[in-house]
Protein backbone atom coordinates (compact mmCIF):
# COMPACT_ATOMS: atom_id res chain seq x y z
CA UNK A 1 0.00 0.00 0.00
CA UNK A 2 1.46 3.36 -1.01
CA UNK A 3 1.70 5.75 1.92
CA UNK A 4 2.93 9.35 2.10
CA UNK A 5 6.62 9.16 2.97
CA UNK A 6 7.08 12.85 3.69
CA UNK A 7 5.07 15.91 4.67
CA UNK A 8 6.80 18.13 2.11
CA UNK A 9 4.54 19.03 -0.83
CA UNK A 10 4.86 16.03 -3.15
CA UNK A 11 4.53 17.35 -6.69
CA UNK A 12 4.56 13.84 -8.19
CA UNK A 13 1.75 12.62 -5.95
CA UNK A 14 -0.29 15.75 -6.64
CA UNK A 15 0.14 15.29 -10.40
CA UNK A 16 -0.88 11.62 -10.19
CA UNK A 17 -4.47 12.89 -10.21
CA UNK A 18 -3.83 15.73 -12.65
CA UNK A 19 -6.68 14.70 -14.95
CA UNK A 20 -9.26 14.85 -12.14
CA UNK A 21 -7.92 18.21 -10.97
CA UNK A 22 -7.67 19.62 -14.50
CA UNK A 23 -11.36 19.70 -15.41
CA UNK A 24 -12.38 22.40 -12.89
CA UNK A 25 -9.33 24.45 -13.83
CA UNK A 26 -10.29 24.37 -17.50
CA UNK A 27 -13.93 25.13 -16.74
CA UNK A 28 -12.81 28.22 -14.83
CA UNK A 29 -10.41 29.20 -17.59
CA UNK A 30 -13.22 28.99 -20.13
CA UNK A 31 -14.92 32.01 -18.48
CA UNK A 32 -11.93 34.32 -19.03
CA UNK A 33 -12.18 37.16 -21.55
CA UNK A 34 -9.56 36.88 -24.35
CA UNK A 35 -9.31 40.69 -24.41
CA UNK A 36 -7.70 40.59 -20.98
CA UNK A 37 -4.86 38.56 -22.43
CA UNK A 38 -3.90 41.36 -24.81
CA UNK A 39 -3.40 44.30 -22.46
CA UNK A 40 0.08 45.82 -23.01
CA UNK A 41 2.15 46.02 -19.85
CA UNK A 42 -0.09 43.62 -17.96
CA UNK A 43 0.28 39.98 -16.93
CA UNK A 44 -1.93 37.02 -16.06
CA UNK A 45 -1.22 35.63 -12.60
CA UNK A 46 -1.73 32.01 -11.62
CA UNK A 47 -2.06 32.29 -7.83
CA UNK A 48 -1.15 29.02 -6.14
CA UNK A 49 0.30 27.66 -9.37
CA UNK A 50 1.66 24.42 -7.92
CA UNK A 51 3.63 22.46 -10.50
CA UNK A 52 2.80 24.94 -13.24
CA UNK A 53 0.61 22.75 -15.44
CA UNK A 54 -2.21 25.31 -15.42
CA UNK A 55 0.21 28.21 -15.95
CA UNK A 56 1.39 26.58 -19.16
CA UNK A 57 -2.18 26.17 -20.42
CA UNK A 58 -2.92 29.81 -19.60
CA UNK A 59 0.06 30.77 -21.77
CA UNK A 60 -1.31 28.64 -24.61
CA UNK A 61 -4.76 30.23 -24.31
CA UNK A 62 -3.38 33.77 -24.10
CA UNK A 63 -0.56 33.84 -26.63
CA UNK A 64 0.03 37.60 -26.31
CA UNK A 65 0.33 37.70 -22.53
CA UNK A 66 2.96 37.09 -19.91
CA UNK A 67 1.96 34.51 -17.28
CA UNK A 68 3.37 34.61 -13.76
CA UNK A 69 2.87 31.66 -11.39
CA UNK A 70 2.99 32.30 -7.65
CA UNK A 71 3.37 29.54 -5.05
CA UNK A 72 4.78 29.06 -1.56
CA UNK A 73 6.25 25.59 -2.15
CA UNK A 74 9.87 25.36 -3.28
CA UNK A 75 9.32 21.81 -4.52
CA UNK A 76 6.31 22.76 -6.62
CA UNK A 77 8.13 25.77 -8.08
CA UNK A 78 11.16 23.64 -8.95
CA UNK A 79 8.90 21.19 -10.76
CA UNK A 80 7.14 24.04 -12.57
CA UNK A 81 10.39 25.63 -13.75
CA UNK A 82 11.84 22.31 -14.91
CA UNK A 83 8.82 21.59 -17.12
CA UNK A 84 8.16 25.05 -18.57
CA UNK A 85 10.31 26.03 -21.56
CA UNK A 86 8.14 29.01 -22.58
CA UNK A 87 9.97 32.21 -21.64
CA UNK A 88 6.63 34.02 -21.31
CA UNK A 89 5.88 31.91 -18.24
CA UNK A 90 7.81 32.66 -15.06
CA UNK A 91 7.43 31.55 -11.47
CA UNK A 92 8.04 33.24 -8.14
CA UNK A 93 7.72 32.27 -4.50
CA UNK A 94 5.05 34.20 -2.67
CA UNK A 95 2.48 34.23 0.13
CA UNK A 96 -1.02 34.57 -1.30
CA UNK A 97 -2.24 36.25 1.88
CA UNK A 98 0.17 39.13 1.18
CA UNK A 99 0.14 39.10 -2.62
CA UNK A 100 1.59 42.21 -4.27
CA UNK A 101 2.08 41.95 -8.06
CA UNK A 102 5.31 43.22 -9.58
CA UNK A 103 3.56 43.60 -12.95
CA UNK A 104 0.06 45.04 -13.26
CA UNK A 105 -2.45 42.15 -13.55
CA UNK A 106 -5.16 41.88 -16.17
CA UNK A 107 -6.36 38.52 -14.80
CA UNK A 108 -5.92 37.05 -11.33
CA UNK A 109 -6.60 33.33 -11.68
CA UNK A 110 -6.49 30.79 -8.86
CA UNK A 111 -7.35 27.11 -9.01
CA UNK A 112 -7.78 25.34 -5.64
CA UNK A 113 -5.45 27.47 -3.52
CA UNK A 114 -7.28 30.05 -1.42
CA UNK A 115 -9.14 27.42 0.63
CA UNK A 116 -5.84 26.96 2.49
CA UNK A 117 -6.03 30.50 3.87
CA UNK A 118 -8.23 31.35 6.86
CA UNK A 119 -10.14 34.55 6.19
CA UNK A 120 -9.63 34.26 2.43
CA UNK A 121 -13.02 35.84 1.69
CA UNK A 122 -11.75 39.11 3.16
CA UNK A 123 -8.76 39.06 0.79
CA UNK A 124 -10.84 39.01 -2.38
CA UNK A 125 -11.89 42.70 -2.45
CA UNK A 126 -8.21 43.70 -2.24
CA UNK A 127 -7.44 41.41 -5.17
CA UNK A 128 -10.23 43.02 -7.18
CA UNK A 129 -8.78 46.47 -6.52
CA UNK A 130 -5.48 45.39 -8.11
CA UNK A 131 -7.25 44.90 -11.46
CA UNK A 132 -7.92 47.53 -14.13
CA UNK A 133 -11.54 48.20 -15.17
CA UNK A 134 -12.67 45.10 -17.07
CA UNK A 135 -9.96 42.91 -15.53
CA UNK A 136 -11.05 39.59 -14.08
CA UNK A 137 -10.72 37.72 -10.81
CA UNK A 138 -11.28 33.99 -11.37
CA UNK A 139 -11.16 31.63 -8.40
CA UNK A 140 -12.05 27.98 -7.88
CA UNK A 141 -12.04 26.31 -4.47
CA UNK A 142 -13.09 22.83 -3.35
CA UNK A 143 -16.15 22.89 -1.09
CA UNK A 144 -16.27 19.23 -0.15
CA UNK A 145 -15.97 19.63 3.62
CA UNK A 146 -19.19 17.81 4.42
CA UNK A 147 -18.35 14.81 2.24
CA UNK A 148 -17.08 11.53 3.80
CA UNK A 149 -13.59 12.14 2.34
CA UNK A 150 -13.16 15.13 4.66
CA UNK A 151 -15.36 14.13 7.61
CA UNK A 152 -13.42 10.87 7.91
CA UNK A 153 -10.15 12.78 8.37
CA UNK A 154 -11.39 13.94 11.77
CA UNK A 155 -12.87 10.52 12.58
CA UNK A 156 -9.53 8.84 11.81
CA UNK A 157 -7.72 11.52 13.85
CA UNK A 158 -9.78 10.52 16.89
CA UNK A 159 -9.43 6.77 16.33
CA UNK A 160 -5.87 6.06 17.47
CA UNK A 161 -2.99 6.88 19.83
CA UNK A 162 -2.28 9.99 17.73
CA UNK A 163 -5.54 11.55 18.94
CA UNK A 164 -3.93 14.14 21.23
CA UNK A 165 -1.39 15.18 18.59
CA UNK A 166 -4.12 15.76 16.01
CA UNK A 167 -6.65 17.40 18.34
CA UNK A 168 -5.68 20.91 17.26
CA UNK A 169 -5.33 20.27 13.54
CA UNK A 170 -7.83 22.32 11.61
CA UNK A 171 -7.20 21.17 8.06
CA UNK A 172 -8.25 23.29 5.09
CA UNK A 173 -10.08 26.55 5.87
CA UNK A 174 -13.81 26.11 5.41
CA UNK A 175 -15.17 27.51 2.16
CA UNK A 176 -18.31 29.58 2.68
CA UNK A 177 -21.71 29.41 1.01
CA UNK A 178 -21.71 30.99 -2.49
CA UNK A 179 -23.80 33.96 -1.37
CA UNK A 180 -21.04 35.13 1.01
CA UNK A 181 -18.61 35.60 -1.86
CA UNK A 182 -21.28 37.24 -4.02
CA UNK A 183 -22.05 39.82 -1.34
CA UNK A 184 -18.39 40.65 -0.77
CA UNK A 185 -17.50 41.08 -4.45
CA UNK A 186 -20.67 42.56 -5.92
CA UNK A 187 -19.92 46.21 -4.97
CA UNK A 188 -16.65 46.07 -6.95
CA UNK A 189 -17.94 44.10 -9.94
CA UNK A 190 -19.34 45.06 -13.30
CA UNK A 191 -20.17 41.38 -13.84
CA UNK A 192 -20.16 38.59 -11.26
CA UNK A 193 -20.84 34.86 -11.48
CA UNK A 194 -20.71 32.48 -8.51
CA UNK A 195 -21.68 28.83 -8.97
CA UNK A 196 -21.00 25.29 -7.84
CA UNK A 197 -20.38 22.04 -9.70
CA UNK A 198 -20.17 18.50 -8.36
CA UNK A 199 -17.71 16.45 -10.40
CA UNK A 200 -18.04 12.68 -10.48
CA UNK A 201 -14.31 11.99 -10.47
CA UNK A 202 -13.30 8.60 -11.84
CA UNK A 203 -10.38 7.17 -9.87
CA UNK A 204 -8.47 3.90 -10.18
CA UNK A 205 -6.04 1.96 -8.02
CA UNK A 206 -5.91 0.92 -4.39
CA UNK A 207 -7.54 3.33 -1.92
CA UNK A 208 -7.63 6.10 -4.55
CA UNK A 209 -9.61 8.57 -2.42
CA UNK A 210 -7.02 8.35 0.35
CA UNK A 211 -4.26 8.76 -2.23
CA UNK A 212 -6.05 11.77 -3.69
CA UNK A 213 -6.54 13.59 -0.40
CA UNK A 214 -3.08 12.71 0.98
CA UNK A 215 -1.56 15.29 -1.37
CA UNK A 216 -4.02 18.01 -0.30
CA UNK A 217 -6.55 18.00 2.53
CA UNK A 218 -4.97 15.19 4.57
CA UNK A 219 -1.56 16.90 4.67
CA UNK A 220 -2.17 19.02 7.80
CA UNK A 221 -2.84 15.81 9.74
CA UNK A 222 0.12 13.91 8.30
CA UNK A 223 2.68 16.63 8.87
CA UNK A 224 2.44 16.58 12.68
CA UNK A 225 3.02 12.81 12.97
CA UNK A 226 6.26 10.85 13.01
CA UNK A 227 6.77 8.30 10.19
CA UNK A 228 5.37 5.30 12.09
CA UNK A 229 2.31 7.22 13.29
CA UNK A 230 1.82 8.67 9.83
CA UNK A 231 1.66 5.21 8.25
CA UNK A 232 -0.76 3.90 10.86
CA UNK A 233 -3.00 6.97 10.66
CA UNK A 234 -3.02 6.82 6.87
CA UNK A 235 -3.97 3.12 6.92
CA UNK A 236 -6.84 3.90 9.31
CA UNK A 237 -8.12 6.71 7.13
CA UNK A 238 -7.66 4.65 3.93
CA UNK A 239 -9.74 1.82 5.38
CA UNK A 240 -12.54 4.26 6.20
CA UNK A 241 -12.55 5.88 2.76
CA UNK A 242 -12.44 2.50 1.03
CA UNK A 243 -15.68 1.63 2.81
CA UNK A 244 -17.27 5.01 2.09
CA UNK A 245 -16.20 4.97 -1.57
CA UNK A 246 -16.22 1.31 -2.62
CA UNK A 247 -14.54 0.16 -5.78
CA UNK A 248 -17.03 -0.79 -8.49
CA UNK A 249 -17.01 -4.12 -10.34
CA UNK A 250 -15.12 -2.50 -13.22
CA UNK A 251 -12.29 -1.36 -10.92
CA UNK A 252 -13.44 2.27 -10.87
CA UNK A 253 -14.01 4.31 -7.72
CA UNK A 254 -16.36 7.27 -8.12
CA UNK A 255 -15.41 10.26 -5.98
CA UNK A 256 -18.07 13.03 -6.06
CA UNK A 257 -16.37 16.37 -5.44
CA UNK A 258 -18.07 19.76 -4.99
CA UNK A 259 -16.27 22.89 -6.19
CA UNK A 260 -17.10 26.60 -5.92
CA UNK A 261 -16.39 29.00 -8.80
CA UNK A 262 -16.12 32.80 -8.79
CA UNK A 263 -15.60 34.98 -11.87
CA UNK A 264 -15.74 38.73 -11.27
CA UNK A 265 -15.09 41.57 -13.72
CA UNK A 266 -13.75 44.78 -12.19
CA UNK A 267 -16.11 47.73 -12.46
Amino acid sequence: MARPASTVWDASLYLRFADARMRPALDLMGRLDPANGARPGHAIYDLGCGAGNISRILAERFADSRVIGIDSSDEMLAKARSQTPDARVTFAKGDLSEFKPEVAPSILYSNAAYQWLPGHVDMFPALMKLLPPGGQLAIQMPRNHDAPSHALMRKAAEAGPWRDKLAGVGGIARVHEPARYYDVLKPLSAELEVWETIYQQVLTGENPVAQYTSSTGLRPFLEVLDPAERAAFYDTYAGMTAEAYPMRADGITLFPFRRLFIVARRA
